[in-house]
């Protein structure tokens, strides 16, 4: 049975965000005086920063301090260090043509998204795009995507799929009711995604449309 709604994480699904992730750790963390090499952040990919943050035992009271940081680097010229993965818009498109509705759900704080999206053409094929807000703390990924669902007035969950490349994606659309489709073009490995529960895998995006369209 085809899906009628797909819900898509952005980083490292639709988007190669690595450099500009990896620049704005690296950019944040050398305000705390740890040197790190961009190459060895692409964790940052995926999980709500604070997350990442944790694991360089960054105080609780200045997480806040952390996250301004990254920011300082990513909003003028971060967010710009981004491609979409080849193919992506004509497999938007396809789907779109099909008549699914597309739903953008991501832990990016949903200002930073909108603008991506925007910049590479893609939000036209989105019925509704929901992301974090600015203090990500606030809005895990199961409750963004309890939000997309809301929003979007999904009422029959089994003609939903959840598309996304880390656990986070899986366990965010299993805590509301959804399966997934891990992709492995990203940054979560096909264990990961395993172990998280992800009903499917698609290694490549002729894979991702045929689970999505049969």
């Amino acid at each position: 049975m085809a899906a009628e709604y797909a819900l898509f994480d952005l980083d490292g699904t639709l988007t190669d965000p690595k450099v500009g992730i990896t620049n704005s750790a690296a950019h944040a963390l050398r305000h705390f005086g740890i040197q790190a090499d961009p190459e060895e952040l692409t964790f940052f990919i995926g999980p709500p920063l604070y997350e990442s943050f944790e694991m360089f035992r960054i105080p609780e009271d200045r997480m806040e301090e952390a996250i301004a940081k990254f920011r300082e680097y990513f909003e003028p010229r971060g967010w710009l260090e981004n491609t979409p993965y080849p193919g992506i818009e004509k497999t938007l498109e396809k789907l779109s043509d099909a008549g699914m509705r597309l739903i953008l759900a991501t832990s990016k704080p949903e200002k930073f998204a909108l603008r991506i999206m925007e910049r590479f053409g893609l939000s036209k094929y989105f019925a509704l795009i929901c992301g974090a807000p600015m203090d990500e703390r606030k809005a895990g990924k199961a409750a963004i995507v309890a939000r997309a669902i809301e929003e979007a007035g999904i009422t029959d969950l089994s003609r939903a799929l959840m598309v996304g490349d880390r656990r986070h994606d899986v366990e965010g659309a299993r805590q509301n009711g959804l399966d997934t489709v891990g992709v492995l073009w990203g940054y979560g490995t096909r264990a990961e995604l395993q172990a998280a529960g992800a009903k499917y895998l698609a290694g490549n995006l002729a894979e991702l449309e045929n689970i999505l369209l049969h």
